[in-house]
């Protein structure tokens, strides 16, 4: 994660050029391509980390913290092990995921999101 300083009450920040340092995914979460992610915790808000988080092209598997999200840009599809219907982000794109869903994210165009998540779930 990029450090960042905490954004203080009554500022803003333009979320689609916070600078992250982008790491490799761990070889087990790789499906197929190269994904990358990097994430910049912004501050918290009643108990709530917010931040911001990116992935670039390729497919990938995670286990999700409880959280909520607006996508600014890229496209994904996020599918979930257990059947429900997947997500397809695109900028605008405000979704929810359960905290242990197992998912697949396959990513078309380089995929930036604002993100809270539960503080302990981060």
């Amino acid at each position: 994660m990029q450090d960042f300083p905490p954004l203080p009450p009554d500022s803003a920040v333009d979320a689609s050029r916070v600078e992250l340092a982008m790491h490799e995914l761990p070889a087990a979460q790789i499906v197929s391509g190269q994904p990358r992610t990097g994430a910049a915790e912004l501050g918290t808000l009643g108990g709530c980390a917010v931040g911001v988080w990116e992935i670039t092209p390729g497919v990938s598997t995670d286990v999700e913290a409880d959280e909520l999200f607006v996508v600014l840009s890229g496209r994904a599809v996020v599918e979930f092990d257990d059947g429900s219907t997947p997500l397809q982000l695109q900028p605008g794109s405000v979704a929810r995921l359960r905290g242990g869903s197992h998912t697949r994210w396959t990513v078309s165009e380089t995929l930036r999101k604002v993100y809270i998540v539960e503080s302990n779930g981060s």
